[in-house]
């Protein structure tokens, strides 16, 4: 595809920021190119940090990230981690470069604010994530459950991270996010 013939102006605001219009247009759009298969949760997972959005010159919103802090722990350390979620681009508008345009806005935030970057990437979008310096985490990946430490398989190979700036994490040792409503109860 070719890039959009008309200018489009980016911005980055918090959530307390963002007018109800503009959280409905996050989330038609989200709905739009995930085919439906946003949930609710999800959306909530995006909410409470840093949006990048993308729009061209008529209004129409083009591309969004956000990025909302998680705690995850590694070693015996608590880590302050800038965790991206929600990052679209409308179909019509895909492979001109908006997602790139959106990850530059969002790693910016982790860089100056977190000891670490990470996200979950769906099949589609990792190709983006590794073009861009994210390395696949190839160790396990757990979350503080209500009952304890609880092992989620599925979140391993997908899970990325931006080289840490508290430093490498080692692989040996397990990256345990904080619980949210929404994340698997498996063992």
């Amino acid at each position: 595809m070719t890039p959009p013939t008309s200018p489009v102006t980016s911005r980055t605001a918090h959530t307390a920021d963002l007018t109800p219009a503009e959280l409905r247009a996050v989330r038609a759009l989200l709905d739009e190119a995930f085919d439906g298969d946003f949930s609710d949760e999800d959306f909530d997972h995006g909410l409470g940090g840093m949006h990048a959005l993308v729009h061209d010159d008529a209004g129409r919103l083009l591309a969004h990230g956000s990025v909302v802090m998680r705690r995850v722990r590694h070693r015996e350390r608590w880590l302050r981690v800038g965790y991206v979620e929600a990052v679209a681009v409308r179909p019509d508008a895909r492979r001109t470069g908006l997602g790139g345009r959106v990850m530059a806005e969002l790693e910016r935030v982790i860089e100056r604010a977190y000891d670490a970057g990470m996200l979950s990437a769906s099949d589609e979008g990792a190709a983006l994530y590794a073009a861009r310096g994210w390395e696949v985490w190839p160790g396990r990946v757990c979350a503080l459950g209500p009952q304890g430490v609880v092992h989620l398989p599925d979140e391993e190979g997908s899970t990325f991270l931006r080289p840490a700036l508290a430093g490498p994490l080692d692989p040996a040792f397990e990256l345990v996010f904080d619980w949210r409503d929404g994340d698997a109860l498996t063992e």
